[in-house]
């Protein structure tokens, strides 16, 4: 994200703390290109005043970034392990600063990001294959951390920026009058992939292989390999809920399709108060809270939630655990119908979608999802007091329910699945008849 990243990530308040100046951390163990030395001659000179009128303006879907959005620079990959979005941005897949819109480049982030920053996210940047040839204007940049506002600062909850080097220590001091140390709470350097694991799936993000690459040769400088948090195949316990198939949950379940640890949440949000949050499923939890709850649904102990407190507690759990299903409520088979849905007339999609969920979807799994849609219908009923409409719903629900094999989703894949999900939604009552 260069852009993104570049605005955010310099807001770390104690940066030589946070960047312990070792070989192994600050050097490359290859010439890549990067910019790693002549940082004030590979910057230029001081920053220049532009004018942002344009950039501060609202896009619509008529706004044509087809040229900026093939290289792939950001993606939108569902949501990390304490339920909130995740946005990854690539630096290595800047094209060339010759040819390259930097201007057109900051609209089309801005107008991703206006989707999502209503609702927590997180974002990830891999800074490796930044380098003199593709690296932007540090007026660019500039223009960038003023144009990304309060707005988009308020509800990211965590960066993490993999394969730091000291070129952000430059950025840092360049931009360090106009920055809030405030922000420096939430930027994570991560040294290297294996980190992410705690926070992240690491088979949904689409990482780069030139990325990989160098975290291999990072890894294998040092002398022993860090082992991944839970690394290693494990058994699931027999009151296994996270992880694992609806038919593993239903086997210990006494035949019920529903999984305890749907039917809880559900059951403890089903209230005025909870329902009548504002930001219900936009929010994030405390982590720990979050780790904790899933641990004690696992060990098959009961859980009790308290309304003061836990609403969106509740809510996390639901999303993570449609997220962490074997296979999504929305199978595999059925990813690329989906994907096409939004290509269909307005006339056809409701009989496109009655035949996917009535007719091709497993019994199970056709059960859980009415079990879980009449419940949203519930917060949407409510969406004047939480703000969450069909659409909203539609833009947290859509990643967790529909997802290709491998995990990892393209940018352009996240409008027809918010779209199904939205309809779905949207004429649930004529859906869900059986």
């Amino acid at each position: 994200m260069k852009m993104g990243s570049y605005g955010m990530l310099i807001n770390a308040p104690d940066l030589p703390e946070l960047l312990p100046a070792t070989p192994d951390y600050l050097e490359s163990p290859v010439s890549d290109g990067t910019i790693e030395e002549n940082f004030e001659a590979e910057l230029g000179g001081a920053l220049v005043e532009e004018d942002e009128a344009a950039l501060h303006q609202t896009f619509t879907d008529d706004d044509d970034f087809t040229d900026i959005a093939r290289h792939g620079i950001v993606d939108i990959v569902g949501d990390d392990t304490y339920g909130r979005k995740v946005i990854v941005v690539s630096a290595c897949k800047l094209p060339s600063n010759k040819v390259f819109n930097h201007e057109k480049f900051l609209k089309y982030l801005m107008f991703t990001l206006d989707q999502y920053v209503e609702q927590d996210y997180s974002l990830v940047y891999f800074h490796y294959g930044l380098n003199s040839k593709n690296k932007p204007p540090v007026s660019w940049l500039w223009s960038a951390y003023k144009a990304l506002d309060r707005k988009y600062k308020k509800n990211l909850k965590a960066l993490y920026l993999v394969h730091p080097t000291n070129f952000i220590r430059v950025v840092y001091n360049i931009f360090k009058p106009a920055i809030s140390a405030k922000f420096g709470k939430k930027v994570m350097y991560v040294d290297y992939l294996t980190d992410l694991q705690q926070h992240l799936q690491l088979s949904q993000l689409p990482i780069p292989p030139c990325v990989q690459q160098h975290d291999q040769q990072l890894l294998a400088k040092l002398k022993s390999v860090p082992k991944a948090p839970g690394g290693g195949a494990h058994k699931p316990l027999p009151t296994q809920q996270f992880g694992v198939s609806l038919q593993y949950i239903k086997e210990a379940n006494r035949q019920d399709p529903i999984p305890p640890v749907l039917k809880t949440c559900i059951t403890f949000l089903d209230h005025p108060d909870a329902l009548e949050t504002e930001g219900l499923f936009r929010r994030s939890g405390a982590a720990v809270v979050v780790k904790s709850v899933q641990e004690r649904f696992n060990q098959g102990e009961e859980v009790t939630f308290d309304l003061t407190t836990d609403v969106h507690t509740a809510a996390v759990i639901i999303k993570t655990f449609l997220r962490e299903l074997e296979e999504p409520l929305m199978t595999f088979d059925l990813y690329d119908e989906v994907i096409q849905f939004q290509g269909l007339s307005r006339s056809d999609r409701l009989t496109s979608l009655k035949q996917m969920v009535l007719e091709k979807l497993p019994e199970d799994n056709y059960l859980v999802l009415k079990f879980l849609v009449n419940f949203l219908s519930k917060v949407m009923d409510r969406s004047d007091l939480n703000k969450m409409t069909a659409s909203n719903l539609a833009v947290v629900f859509g990643p967790n329910l529909v997802r290709p094999r491998g995990g990892q989703m393209s940018l352009n894949a996240i409008a027809p699945i918010n779209l199904f999900v939205e309809v779905m939604l949207s004429y649930h009552h004529q859906i869900f008849v059986l």
